[in-house]
């Protein structure tokens, strides 16, 4: 009797366990990862290919993820040499009540002071010091309100949506003490949804990658050796030596507010790949934000990319199209030339999931005029470019929306025809049709 009922809560129990297990299987349907967040990302950072999102179009607050935006101006106006590392910025009360504010992340401004923009960029990198933020705002702008407009440009030029800036650090305007940008409200936050941020970041490493070389700072000394040195420990503590320490991560910006709770913008790179992910008001399983709820968050997320995604190649360099192997040319010596794919396609996918992905050629139509090339057709000339198009199952596509998997170009030279065998085609086409003209006329008495 006793073994019989075990033997029935067996059967009873194991069915619960299995499906139990299945929920918080990261391989699960639908590639679910059980992290609790509000939005999440992860792209490849070298192609921009979306491996995984998770409400990823909501606009949430950024909090001081909104430093990216910043450190990418810097950078810019560094390069166009509007201003310089060595540069001296002197306080103003604006910065210096900031400064002093310690609920805050902030290194101490003396209020006659004067600071380099490279120690200031050093705070704001390592530190998130919100004062120092303002001060190269100030010093790109004139103003934090200038530095809006700067912002909003910059996020329109590189194709962010969802977006609100409201200041330069992602603190909540309340926290500026009556000070915050004009135009703006006295408790607005700074807004994007995780697609975004992962754009921004993916932008920010990719045109000015030196930004790395400070990010991946663990500690350093502000002032070192004078009365107002402050040790400034990265906040990212996925860095190496740091308690959630992460194999290959150097960067990026960490965030956290009240409004945004606690975000980031992690990256790290593994066997020559690098990765880019975004956690937005991470959670633990009880609901209570933390800072080990998003680095554990960030963690699942490497784990997927790094684990489960390679880099294969898909189709390659030279591939033909059996449904198109050439495109009509006008006026050539020839009356079409031969395309292919230019380079070998490669992308980061699941590896049992490369034999799900078939190239599309898409064919530039602006370089077409009555669905020709006009001669001269040089050999390597761009005429479309190729889409990898999946098959079954969800397929992310880019970050950028115009992106696409390779370029389509032609592989031979075709040079213009000369006149005379022009002339001589012009001749052959009239007769041509003078014949289907008398030849139509003749059946018609006929028939």
């Amino acid at each position: 009797m006793k073994q019989r009922m075990r033997n029935l809560l067996v059967l009873l129990i194991v069915p619960f366990m299995l499906i139990s297990t299945v929920g918080i299987n990261p391989a699960a349907a639908n590639d679910k990862l059980g992290i609790h967040v509000d939005g999440a990302i992860l792209i490849d950072a070298d192609t921009g290919k979306i491996l995984y999102e998770e409400n990823a179009d909501t606009p949430l607050g950024i909090a001081s993820m909104t430093k990216m935006m910043t450190e990418y101006l810097l950078f810019e106006a560094i390069a166009e040499g509007k201003i310089t590392w060595e540069q001296e910025y002197k306080v103003n009360e604006y910065t210096y009540a900031i400064s002093q504010d310690g609920r805050l992340s902030n290194v101490p401004l003396r209020a006659d002071g004067t600071y380099t923009i490279k120690e200031l960029y050093e705070a704001l990198a390592i530190y998130s010091a919100n004062a120092a933020t303002i001060a190269i705002a100030e010093t790109i702008a004139g103003t934090e309100t200038a530095f809006l407009k700067l912002m909003n440009e910059k996020a329109e030029e590189l194709g962010l949506e969802g977006y609100k800036f409201v200041n330069s650090t992602g603190l909540n305007n309340e926290d500026l003490q009556g000070m915050h940008p004009a135009g703006t409200g006295e408790k607005d936050e700074n807004v994007m949804p995780a697609k975004s941020v992962a754009k921004l970041a993916y932008h920010l490493i990719h045109d000015y990658p030196e930004v790395l070389e400070t990010t991946k700072i663990n500690t350093k000394w502000f002032r070192e050796g004078t009365d107002d040195a402050t040790k400034m420990d990265n906040w990212n503590f996925m860095l190496p030596g740091f308690v959630y320490e992460y194999e290959g991560v150097d960067g990026l910006k960490t965030g956290t507010t009240n409004f945004a709770g606690y975000t980031f913008t992690g990256t790290a790179k593994r066997n020559g790949k690098r990765l880019i992910a975004v956690v937005m008001k991470a959670v633990d399983a009880d609901g209570n934000g933390s800072y080990k709820a998003r680095f554990e968050a960030t963690r699942a997320l490497f784990d997927y990319g790094f684990g489960q995604f390679s880099e294969v190649e898909l189709v390659p360099a030279g591939y033909e199209f059996e449904e198109q192997k050439t495109i009509d040319v006008n006026k050539g010596k020839n009356d079409s030339v031969k395309i292919a794919v230019k380079d070998s396609v490669t992308m980061m996918v699941k590896t049992s999931e490369k034999d799900l992905y078939k190239p599309e050629l898409v064919i530039d139509e602006s370089k077409l005029t009555d669905g020709k090339l006009e001669a001269p057709v040089k050999k390597g000339t761009v005429v479309g470019h190729i889409n990898m198009v999946r098959t079954e199952g969800t397929d992310y596509g880019f970050i950028d929306s115009n992106q696409y998997a390779g370029e389509v170009v032609a592989t031979e030279t075709v040079e213009k025809a000369g006149w005379f065998k022009l002339s001589m085609r012009a001749t052959g086409s009239f007769f041509v049709s003078i014949w289907d003209s008398t030849t139509g006329f003749v059946k018609g008495l006929f028939s």
